[in-house]
């Protein structure tokens, strides 16, 4: 049994799948299995990642059902205890398992971890925000706001990621922050401060840039994590007025562009959560 599977999901993006795939390959750490889910490509992907030789690698195909449900049977399809996730655009340095199975292994309460990032923009390199540095610790409500932890940087244990249900496929985007926001309502998170991921971003095949305003579906997240009832009350506090905030930002948005009907589910659904609240 390998320690590590790797899940690369991928949909038309035949080049950096490839090297993505043999940044994994090319680590340090050999005793891994990397999982490529091909998202239902309509090009020459599966091809490309087919030639590449490696008893390591193995290529699963399925319909075009999204990221969040390629992840998933990337993982129900491996045998590691612990699991790593790499987008295809991004790229592993390669000493990132290695390093980061040995921070686990000297902090073996954690069940999740992330390392450092290096930031690419259109090709040059770029120092991210202070909002949107990586860190560890308890990140739930640093996690409310926006995504604090990037898929690329992650090791979690396989039965934590069991244990929580996985990526919930009916979210197009934001699948990620719906995931990690029911981790770190009860996990913390190690951080080891090593860059060890290259992300690149800017370009415009990236998944996010398809979306007008995410926050819509932050939104739903935290709706649905408040429904659970399985916050401690700092949480639910953090959350509600996370949910209040984002409403109103986007009902003004909904507003502005015409869309009253959309901007008045949102601030009930705001009210309803002040309401139950006060309640408590």
């Amino acid at each position: 049994m390998p320690a590590c599977a790797c899940i690369i999901p991928t949909f038309n993006r035949p080049g950096s799948s490839v090297e993505a795939i043999e940044s994994v390959l090319a680590q340090t750490m050999r005793d891994l299995e990397c999982i490529v889910v091909d998202d239902g490509s309509t090009d020459d992907t599966p091809d490309r990642v087919a030639a590449l030789r490696d008893p390591r690698l193995r290529l699963v195909g399925q319909p075009h059902r999204g990221v969040a449900a390629a992840r998933n049977s990337g993982v129900a399809v491996s045998s590691s205890p612990r699991i790593a996730f790499l987008d295809s655009d991004d790229r592993w340095l390669p000493r990132k398992l290695e390093r980061q199975m040995a921070y686990t292994a000297a902090n073996s309460q954690l069940r999740i971890s992330q390392t450092d990032e290096i930031w690419i923009r259109r090709g040059k390199r770029v120092n991210p925000m202070k909002k949107h540095r990586k860190s560890g610790g308890d990140l739930f409500a640093r996690s409310l706001e926006l995504c604090v932890i990037s898929p690329s940087a992650v090791l979690l244990e396989r039965s934590l990621f069991d244990e929580v249900g996985g990526f919930d496929e009916s979210f197009a985007v934001c699948e990620d922050y719906d995931l990690w926001l029911r981790i770190t309502c009860r996990e913390p998170v190690g951080f080891l401060a090593e860059p060890l991921v290259v992300k690149h971003g800017g370009h415009e095949d990236q998944l996010s840039r398809s979306v007008a305003v995410l926050d819509h579906h932050r939104i739903r997240a935290i709706d649905k994590i408040l429904r659970t009832g399985r916050l401690t009350e700092a949480q639910r506090r953090a959350a509600i007025c996370e949910i209040e905030r984002k409403c109103r930002i986007v009902a003004q948005g909904c507003l502005k562009r015409g869309n009253r009907e959309e901007a008045e589910r949102l601030l009930a659904l705001a009210h309803s959560h002040r309401e139950r609240n006060l309640e408590k």
